[in-house]
């Protein structure tokens, strides 16, 4: 990798006056690795203040605590056969405790910290731009002000109040695109404006950055398999779903696939937006996925199965999770302590597990299997968006609790699923020509280059020398010492 020194020494200094420390892909993976002075400094800050210290809460292993906690062995909610209908064991692990309260924190972190440590960013003179249809853009908003830079949050009009809300009060800029979640070209055109007209700026396009799925590959696909070897012996990872947004999440899959070949690595999508089911296009209320293109980071030829899911399942259950109504009639029927955890899922993650429910009925598997998947946020993200049904639909009552259980979670069968050969799976990767080669400036040889499987190898690998070059950072500034 090359090292522009100059810009490398200003971020340093400003590094350093700030004091940031910037945490290694091995600490987020295993923050016993983090060293006693930080843990110190994070027992005296909340978890989503804007603090350079919560660099190194980037970590699926938070205590799930506002202010003051350290770390434990993961966050996860377990959701058993009374509740799903099947035999196989579907765990989701939590993303709320991310600061931002979202796992594309971490994605965000993966794109910037290796164009801070080679001086391919420079936090005095240069502004972040984030383009994002959900999460991504306030993660790297976050990881932004906690350098002290100037950031840019691009995402489409339609998105829920509280994503503005909160980008406007720390970011510099927030753009606004046409559209709703799935209108990811309008956010692309304004990439290229912006491109072409502020040099200032530098744009992190998590469709394209492979920061973004070495993360994942890395820290998701361990923490996941760690939480499996607490199962015993007699359990089988045989299923791995992932919502596909910019695709950087299903990356903990082809980890997963290195220690368990026989891995079903699943992508779900709003059945309103199927372009991976059937090459179709749509908008859908499904914030975060499904936005009419094949990512150029998606390792396809990695993915078994598409299963679409409509999004007024997704809506109905998050009332039923989350309305006073639909709690109460749960409870009647499951325990209480999941019920209060069923206000962990944001609404892509209740696709997440309609879709896992799906999977474990197509594949007929048993008790023996388990099946991960990611709950990224949660429900706290959209408050606004039940409001907006309630104002829509009426108060939710015990009657419409029933029938949306009965409908959409009990009723699901494997309808809108297409398990991949190797044709299909080619066909998916030809078809990022479109977008990427077309219009994004790719040539046919970069494209052709990701049907490599050493392509993925060697791109995974990539974290140990970032790692040598975070630690040499970090020895630069001499923040460690300064704390």
């Amino acid at each position: 990798m090359k090292v522009n020194q100059d810009v490398l020494d200003r971020t340093v200094n400003q590094c350093r006056d700030r004091k940031v420390l910037l945490p290694t892909f091995a600490q987020m993976r295993d923050p016993g690795l983090v060293p006693d002075k930080v843990k110190d400094r994070l027992k005296q800050v909340g978890l989503w203040d804007v603090d350079p210290i919560n660099l190194f809460r980037i970590s699926w292993k938070n205590e799930p605590t506002e202010k003051g906690g350290l770390y434990n062995n993961g966050n996860y909610v377990v959701f058993p056969p009374e509740m799903t209908g099947v035999d196989a064991t579907i765990i989701g692990i939590v993303g709320k405790y991310f600061p931002t309260g979202a796992h594309k924190v971490g994605a965000a972190y993966g794109c910037l910290a290796p164009r801070l440590v080679t001086g391919e960013f420079d936090t005095t003179q240069n502004k972040a731009v984030w383009p994002s249809t959900g999460n991504y853009c306030r993660g790297g908003a976050f990881d932004s002000a906690l350098l002290g830079c100037d950031a840019v949050a691009i995402l489409p009009e339609e998105m829920s109040k509280e994503r503005f809300d909160w980008l406007n009060g720390i970011c510099s800029e927030v753009i606004a695109t046409p559209g709703c979640e799935s209108n990811v070209k309008e956010i692309y055109d304004k990439c290229w404006e912006i491109r072409n007209t502020r040099p200032e700026c530098v744009i992190f396009n998590q469709f394209e950055e492979f920061g973004n799925p070495t993360w994942h590959y890395h820290v998701t696909g361990s923490i996941i398999q760690e939480v499996f070897e607490t199962l015993g012996d007699d359990k089988r990872l045989a299923g791995y779903v992932s919502a596909t947004g910019s695709a950087g999440t299903i990356a903990a899959g082809d980890y997963l696939r290195t220690l368990h070949p026989g891995v079903r690595v699943v992508a779900t999508e709003a059945l309103q937006c199927p372009t991976l089911y059937q090459f179709g296009f749509g908008g859908h209320r499904i914030e975060g996925i499904g936005d009419k293109h094949v990512p150029w980071v998606h390792n396809v030829r990695n993915t078994d199965m598409i299963s679409a899911i409509d999004d007024e399942q997704c809506m109905s259950l998050l009332r039923l999770f989350n309305e006073p109504a639909g709690q109460e009639y749960l409870k009647s029927t499951l325990p209480g302590e999941l019920v209060d955890q069923l206000p962990l899922l944001g609404i892509s993650c209740i696709c997440n597990l309609a879709a896992a429910i799906k999977t474990a009925q197509h594949y007929d598997m048993n008790g023996k299997d388990v099946i991960f998947t990611c709950l990224t946020d949660s429900s706290e993200l959209y408050g606004s968006r039940l409001a907006e049904l309630t104002e829509e639909r009426g108060a939710y009552t015990r009657d419409q609790a029933i029938a949306d259980r009965a409908r959409y979670l009990d009723g699901i069968v494997t309808d809108h699923v297409r398990e991949l050969n190797y044709a299909d799976r080619k066909a998916l990767h030809n078809f990022k020509y479109f977008t990427w080669v077309e219009q994004q400036g790719r040539t046919i040889e970069e494209l052709n280059e990701l049907w490599d499987p050493d392509f993925w190898t060697k791109t995974f690998a990539q974290v140990d020398e970032w790692d040598t070059l975070i630690e040499g950072f970090n020895q630069q500034t001499g923040v460690l010492d300064l704390l």
